[in-house]
């Protein structure tokens, strides 16, 4: 199995036999979500959708993998949703066959599919990979394979002593408890993989540090934290995530004694 991190996506392109291109979490209708609280923007979903078929028209896949949350409004559609969803979908299924995982923000979105583009919720293994959103426990069938999945919008941030810093999406690869997920028997401590991908949309993103110390699914609640990796988004890797999270511990700490002071 060959890897291939996209930076200009962030994306991902996994290669068996086929030629999968993986995408999560494009939040098509994240405005008005926004414009709901107050903070107006134009529509971006033409410049996202734009930079979706670059990604495909760079890489070249045989299909397109997406992970979940296609859409942004829960529990219902928005009337920006209702407008842009049918068409952005047609434009992708007219460039490429296309696989969707949906996710929590998915409600609805099967009406705007067509058979067999819909995928369980639960996960679905795909030329030797197993793919799902990540916001449920996956299914059984899932268990031997790497897990790839969204949601969990991760990016890492990085500051020097002189005070740069970096703000960045990133990979988070990790084992897994398979047996705390269901894909082992009792007793197995036995770790599977998974490697979590940052959102493609390009304002969703979420402390990889806060991931690991409040997890909010599943999957990240059974990661094993000591032998966990962070990577940017065009493939350099990082260093272990206990790196992040002993750098963190530090500023909190600074934070308490400045105060305490």
């Amino acid at each position: 199995m060959k890897l291939e991190f996209i930076r200009d996506g962030p994306a991902l392109v996994i290669e068996n036999t086929e030629r999968l291109l993986v995408v999560a979490d494009l939040h098509f209708g994240i405005e008005a979500d926004l414009a709901s609280h107050g903070m107006h923007f134009r529509s971006h979903s033409r410049d996202r959708l734009d930079r979706l078929m670059q990604t495909v028209d760079a890489t070249k896949p045989d299909r397109l993998i997406l992970l979940g949350d296609v859409k942004h409004s829960i529990p219902s559609l928005t009337r920006q949703e209702w407008a842009e969803i049918p068409g952005i979908l047609d434009a992708i299924r007219q460039r490429i066959p296309v696989l969707v995982f949906p996710g929590n923000h998915d409600i609805g979105i099967e009406r705007f599919l067509l058979p067999g583009e819909i995928q369980p919720k639960e996960g679905a293994v795909v030329d030797g990979v197993a793919y799902l959103h990540g916001h449920t426990y996956p299914a059984p069938g899932l268990a031997g394979h790497l897990l790839v999945t969204g949601h969990h919008h991760p990016q890492v941030s990085l500051r020097d002593q002189v005070g740069c810093s970096l703000v960045a999406p990133a990979f988070l690869r990790a084992a897994v408890d398979a047996a705390a997920l269901g894909l082992g028997p009792k007793g197995d401590a036995g770790p599977a993989r998974a490697l979590f991908v940052p959102a493609f949309n390009e304002i969703a993103g979420y402390d990889i540090v806060r991931i690991a110390k409040d997890p909010f699914s599943p999957i990240s609640r059974c990661i094993q934290q000591k032998d966990a990796e962070v990577i940017l988004a065009d493939g350099t890797l990082i260093g272990p995530l206990a790196m992040l999270l002993d750098d963190d511990q530090d500023d909190e700490d600074g934070r308490r004694e400045g105060h305490g002071a």
